[in-house]
Parts: structure tokens; C-alpha cells; sequence
């Protein structure tokens, strides 16, 4: 390795460092592109350079001290059109996407700060860039309900919370401790401890009916992580001391499309002969992925376990008798 990528790759870590939040040797790896091993050398390098890294026992991770300030890398062309293009082609006559306000106020600063030739150019390419999204939860409503889990993340003070729950089919109230704001796929969600279930629980924020703050302090448990909290689950829902081991037979037609998406972090793929895609996962509870697989209708056929064949197999003679009864109804 040359001494100038090992200088880059030393100032994108102290770029990561510096961000405001804390990063463990994994995820410091993964975004470095090195082993955790070379992670640790590097860090132990900044420390004896003089860069302040910090370990942050309550998040489980590393950081640069408070009081340290680098000044930013200048950003060049291609890395300022990336940042353009996703603030205003992300959030283009949508709205509840994360950040999305914030992010178009501070490109606008950007924007401005360019020499007008520049300027111009980056405005013609970001013009003709679009990024599309899913369908999502509109949360433009719900806004003062995030503010108010933020400020009771920074402040650590619990929030009285006024919830639709689907799992109880009724409306809660809970004394809550928010850990961490996930945005998922098509909506925020808000980890953490709830007093009426006495455990942590993921929360849908578009599902708060109302929410109060509260003088209660409370602390995040050191060893918490989001990944350590959903283990396996195929998505938000693990379902606990249910780890399966699944596999999807898939037929050619859309055998391509499921190899080329990385679903979950247990998945492999194994091609057959015949042009079909074994597709092998070890997940925490069926009832999740049973919902993706029958997206698939006649191109996904369960082989093991059992019991989620079983299931989806119910699950589509339902969908048949109901299709049956419809179209009696209607001769």
C-alpha cells in the first residue's frame, strides 16, 4: 500500500471521527474498506500523532474529543454534485423523507458558495438528476412528535407516549426511554424502553397519538446496539428463540432480480442447473419474510423449514377461497 491511499484512508477515518457520532471497529472497517485489525493499528497511529481518539464506553465506539476541530476537506467536483444531486433529487416533491429539509437548506449554502461558472454547471447536472423512492409514511405531520424524541434522546429524559399499537390492536400509554431514531425503508421508527412492557420495543413514530415530555432521566444501557437488539430479524420484527434456517427455491424469471439485492446480512445463494436460485438465510421469526416471499406468488417456492411452508401454504389457500368467493358473488 502507498503512503498517499494510507494518508487517505487516515483522514476519511478522522472524517468519520470527527462526525459527531461514535463508530465501532466494524463499521469503521466497512467504510474504510480494511480488516478490524488494520482498523485498531490506525487508530493507535492517530493517538500517537496526537489526534484525541476517544473511546465512548456509553455508545460503544470511538471519537474525537469535543474539543478537537479539523477543519473539512475541500470537496471536489464529483463529491459536491453527490451531496447536490441526493438533497435535491431525494427529496423532489416528496415529503417525510429523513433530513430532507435540512439537507436542501444546507446545499442551497453550498450552491451559493460556488463560482458562478461552476455553480451553474453543478445546477444544470443536479437539474437532470433524480433519485426515486419508495412509497413512504407522509411524516410531515408527525414532525413536532420527532423533534420531541430527539430532544429527548440529547436531554435524556423520558417521554410519556400516547400509542396505536397494531401488536395489542388498542391505544397504549407508555413511560418511554428513547435509545436510537431509525429510519426504515418507508418510515421512523424509535427504539427503546417501554415502561408498560417492561422490555425494549420499537415504536412506529407515525403511529404516536400524542407525546409529552417528562423531568424523568434515564441512561442508555452500555451494551446496547440496534444490530445486537434485531439479531437476526429479517427486518424489525425478531421474533425470540425462533432462529430458522430458510431456503427459497426462486424461478428464472426472477432468479436475477433476488441474486442481485442484498436482503440480509445471513443471506447466500447457491445457482442451480436449471437456472433456479437457491436462497439460503438464517432469520429470527417467520412472519416477516412469509409477507416477502409470497410477493414473489409462483416464482418463490419454499423448501425448509416446514413450518414456513406450511404457513405460506395456508396463507395461499386463503387467497384463493377469497379470490373464489368474489368471483361467485359476481356471476
Amino acid at each position: 500500500m502507498t503512503t498517499a491511499s494510507k494518508v487517505r484512508r487516515l483522514l476519511h477515518l478522522v472524517e468519520l471521527l470527527q462526525s459527531g457520532r461514535s463508530y465501532n471497529t466494524r463499521q469503521l472497517a466497512e467504510s474504510c474498506r480494511i480488516s478490524r485489525r488494520q482498523v485498531f493499528r490506525d487508530l493507535r497511529a492517530l493517538q500517537d500523532s496526537g489526534v484525541p481518539v476517544i473511546y465512548d464506553s456509553s455508545r460503544q465506539g470511538y471519537r474525537l474529543a469535543e474539543t478537537t476541530y479539523l477543519p473539512p476537506t475541500d470537496l471536489t467536483l464529483e463529491e459536491t454534485l453527490s451531496l447536490l444531486a441526493l438533497a435535491h433529487g431525494l427529496g423532489r416533491n416528496r415529503e417525510g423523507i429523513p433530513f430532507q429539509r435540512p439537507a436542501r437548506d444546507a446545499a442551497l449554502k453550498l450552491l451559493s458558495s460556488l463560482p458562478d461558472r461552476l455553480r451553474t454547471h453543478i445546477g444544470e447536472l443536479v437539474d437532470e438528476i433524480d433519485v426515486q423512492t419508495d412509497a413512504h409514511h407522509p411524516h410531515s405531520r408527525d414532525e413536532a412528535h420527532y423533534q420531541l424524541l430527539l430532544e429527548s434522546l440529547r436531554e435524556k429524559r423520558r417521554v410519556r407516549l400516547h400509542y396505536h399499537s397494531l401488536h395489542e390492536r388498542d391505544d397504549i400509554s407508555t413511560l418511554f426511554s428513547p435509545y436510537r431514531l431509525l429510519f426504515f425503508r418507508r418510515a421512523w421508527y424509535v427504539v427503546g424502553r417501554s415502561s408498560l412492557h417492561r422490555a425494549i420495543r420499537t415504536f412506529h413514530v407515525g403511529r404516536i397519538l400524542s407525546a409529552e415530555p417528562t423531568d424523568d432521566e434515564y441512561k442508555i444501557p452500555q451494551r446496547f446496539r440496534l444490530d445486537r437488539y434485531f439479531g437476526n430479524a429479517w427486518r424489525l420484527i425478531r421474533e425470540q428463540g425462533r432462529s430458522k434456517q430458510v431456503v427459497v427455491r426462486f424461478q428464472p424469471l426472477v432468479a436475477e432480480n433476488v441474486a442481485e439485492v442484498a436482503w440480509h446480512h445471513t443471506q447466500r445463494i447457491v445457482w442451480n442447473d436449471d437456472g433456479t436460485l437457491d436462497f439460503h438465510v438464517r432469520v429470527d421469526g417467520l412472519s416477516e419474510i412469509s409477507w416477502w416471499i409470497l410477493g414473489y406468488g409462483d416464482q418463490a417456492e419454499v423448501l425448509k423449514p416446514a413450518e414456513l411452508r406450511k404457513l405460506i401454504a395456508d396463507r395461499v389457500d386463503r387467497m384463493a377461497a377469497a379470490y373464489r368467493i368474489r368471483a361467485g358473488k359476481k356471476r
